[in-house]
């Protein structure tokens, strides 16, 4: 009977897959080997694509007579730095008593371009080849990834898509960088007085420089508008005036939105009609009392967790995936290069198992004890935060339950670690409920306004803090939204339509527009996920999920890149963005030449067209055409 090679991305993933399958390995150089099993192993990428001077040595000379560089065939060669590890690998892959090949690097795009670039290169025949796709470490989902590992073939159009990720950006980034550094590169250098200035184009890259020095420049066009508002003073509560129909400044240029004035000399105008006489007589001319719910939050997928450390830790969606990265070896969570914010089906059915480890968890011991003993998971399957059509690769990360490795945990990894735990136990949870009262009253033929809301019954603000909410909640309140009046809901109850309320007195609210936000670090990355749109709000970026710029993979990656070519920085306290001076030449060099570069629109159906290859609605050669026409253009 043939042997059988399993392969693994890096050394630490290969080292589990050998502690799941329980044989007897004797450690070779390169790879683990026992009676009936080899575990070998990648260290990242083995195999890259070769620059133009492989083929054909005047084009190492950057000239415009050598452009467009379109090959016909593309040619690959082993990184020097690990030859070694290759040539082990070639010769495990293509041992004569091997018979089949598991493929287990990571299950996504780049994890199959890795495996496929070594298959390539050592070229591997008459082999079984079957791919494993898991999404945790733990040894319970190796073994059943191996038992259902599916013929490699099935993954040829993931495999296709991998190939034209790599085609295009090494077409877009040779072409575009070489052409441009030609045409504008001197200028460049003289003007920062530098040797020599590279203009270092990408189809993601790019486009990402321009979203932020766009931001940058509406900061700086920005002018500040002052606004006034009128505030009236009852015993209990404030009341904001707003404008209606029947008002005076109905239609008038004299307004800011409908709850203010432009002009400091009209408030006062409406403040001193108001007081006459004082104190004023209201009308209470609408109650209206109501509970408002707040479902838990969907799970984190890699961006949104990405975003979360950057505003709760400041660190880097780098240092975030490192981080997410390192406990997915650990086997404490689930695979974190994932798009998907929600649980498959087959998950969904035993995520008791999932739940029930975390009881070794002190800090949530509690609320793992209520979810179990009154089955708050059995009808998970039938929520939103199960969804199917939603996955491509992987669902959502979340933890495995299994503890083992909890204590190696540094304080940061620990830090993010609870917060994934508790983003998930939440979805089990009730929705927090609140109650809300609104009120209108009329003084005259003008109205004012007051809110309030309070926090009835916390649900899942148990589990995933109410200082957070609370904080989450002010920061997206908007300008024309109702005073927030705790006194009122004192006084909700014995409020009826109809009664008077005496008004003490007005004053003015002063207050003033405020300039976009500059991107951090981790709305950044949420903006990449939705095509260049910054959505603050959880719900509605759950809703509209389209294309986005880039991958989950390769994101944190890419912005990375921005800030070693100093084209971004990066504030590490603050991680806020900003682009350098260089990034702003680069930007309106890319700007008047090859603007479409600067489209996260396009961007992202660049990314949409290597999603249909890989699920096979359009083919290779179709999108190789089109990327070439755009590379010729």
């Amino acid at each position: 009977m043939g042997k059988s090679v399993f392969i693994a991305e890096k050394p630490s993933v290969a080292q589990e897959f050998a502690k799941a399958l329980h044989a007897d390995f004797k450690r070779r150089d390169g790879f683990l080997e026992s009676e009936q099993y080899i575990v070998t192993w990648c260290v990242g990428h083995l195999v890259t694509m070769s620059y133009p001077d492989k083929y054909d040595e005047r084009l190492k000379r950057w000239s415009f007579d050598t452009l467009p560089f379109l090959p016909k065939e593309f040619k690959y060669e082993v990184i020097p730095a690990v030859e070694k590890q290759f040539q082990i690998v070639k010769g495990l892959l293509t041992r004569e008593d091997v018979k089949t090949i598991y493929v287990c690097t990571d299950s996504g795009r780049e994890g199959e371009y890795i495996y496929r670039l070594v298959e390539r290169m050592a070229g591997v025949k008459d082999k079984e080849e079957k791919r494993v796709w898991i999404d945790s470490q733990t040894e319970e989902e190796i073994l059943k990834g191996i038992e259902t590992a599916k013929d490699l073939s099935e993954y040829d159009n993931l495999c296709e898509a991998a190939y034209l990720r790599a085609k295009e950006d090494y077409l877009m980034g040779i072409n575009f960088s070489r052409v441009l550094t030609l045409k504008y590169g001197r200028n460049i250098s003289n003007y920062l007085k530098m040797d020599r200035a590279v203009v270092s184009v990408g189809r993601v890259m790019t486009c990402v420089l321009g979203m932020v020095v766009r931001r940058e420049r509406e900061i700086r066009a920005f002018v500040k508008t002052p606004f006034f508002k009128v505030i009236g003073k009852t015993a209990n509560f404030d009341a904001e005036w707003r404008v209606c129909e029947q008002s005076k400044y109905y239609n008038t240029p004299y307004l800011y939105k409908d709850n203010g004035f432009v002009d400091k000399e009209k408030a006062q105008e409406l403040v001193t009609f108001l007081s006459d006489p004082l104190p004023a007589q209201a009308v209470i001319e609408k109650i209206e009392r109501k509970k408002e719910t707040k479902n838990p939050p969907l799970l984190f997928n890699l961006a949104e967790i990405q975003n979360e450390c950057a505003k709760q830790f400041k660190i880097s969606p780098d240092e975030t995936l490192q981080v997410a990265q390192d406990l997915y070896e650990k086997k404490l969570t689930t695979y974190p290069r994932t798009d998907a914010r929600v649980l498959s089906t087959a998950v969904a059915k035993e995520i008791g198992k999932n739940i029930s480890r975390l009881k070794g968890y002190e800090p949530v011991q509690g609320y793992v004890e209520r979810i179990m003993k009154e089955g708050l998971h059995y009808n998970i399957a039938k929520t939103q935060y199960t969804d199917d059509s939603k996955i491509t690769d992987h669902y959502a990360i979340i933890p495995t339950g299994q503890l083992t490795e909890l204590r190696s945990l540094n304080e940061l990894q620990r830090s993010v670690y609870d917060l994934i735990v508790r983003r998930f136990l939440s979805i089990f949870y009730p929705a927090a409920e609140y109650q809300t009262v609104k009120l209108v009253v009329a003084v005259g033929e003008e109205k004012l306004f007051a809110g309030a809301k309070a926090l009835k019954a916390p649900g899942f603000l148990e589990i995933a803090g109410r200082k957070q909410e609370e904080e989450k909640e002010g920061s997206n309140k908007e300008d024309n939204e109702e005073t927030d009046s705790p006194g009122l809901l004192e006084l909700a109850d014995q409020l009826t339509k109809g009664q008077e309320l005496p008004v003490n007195g007005y004053s003015l609210k002063e207050g003033s527009t405020k300039p976009p936000k500059r991107y951090t670090s981790g709305s950044m990355v949420l903006a990449m996920e939705n095509a260049g749109q910054l959505i603050e709000d959880e719900d509605l970026r759950s809703q509209i999920k389209g294309s986005g710029i880039g991958t989950s993979a390769t994101r944190a990656e890419i912005l990375k890149k921005l800030f070693n070519i100093r084209y971004l920085s990066l504030n590490k306290k603050t991680q806020v963005i900003t682009p350098t001076l260089q990034g702003e030449m680069i930007y309106d060099v890319v700007n008047c030449s090859i603007r479409q570069l600067l489209n996260p629109e396009l961007t992202a159906s660049w990314e949409k067209g290597l999603t249909y290859v890989a699920e096979g609605s359009i083919t290779e050669q179709e999108y190789m055409d089109k990327l070439e026409h755009f590379v010729r253009i």
